[in-house]
């Protein structure tokens, strides 16, 4: 898909076609996250560094499952 960078204000921009909008499952208002990788520049609707905080998370949780349990009954 090839978008075209338009003047917005003092800024520049692309405008997202609603199909491109539809993929992505994004709306109006919502986020979108730019990372730089060899290749390139990936847009995707979620955020990789949460993803891995997420993943930290769960590691945690799975090694302290009885703790976090204790934890919870009282």
């Amino acid at each position: 898909m090839k978008l075209k960078i338009t003047q917005i204000g003092n800024s520049a921009g692309v405008v997202l076609p609603k199909e491109l909008l539809a993929r992505l499952r994004l709306e109006k208002g919502d986020e979108l996250f730019v990372t730089e990788t060899p290749d390139g520049i990936k847009l995707a609707a979620y955020d990789p560094e949460f993803e891995q905080q997420l993943e930290v998370a769960d590691a945690v949780m799975r090694r302290r499952r009885n703790l976090l349990r204790n934890l919870a009954d009282n």
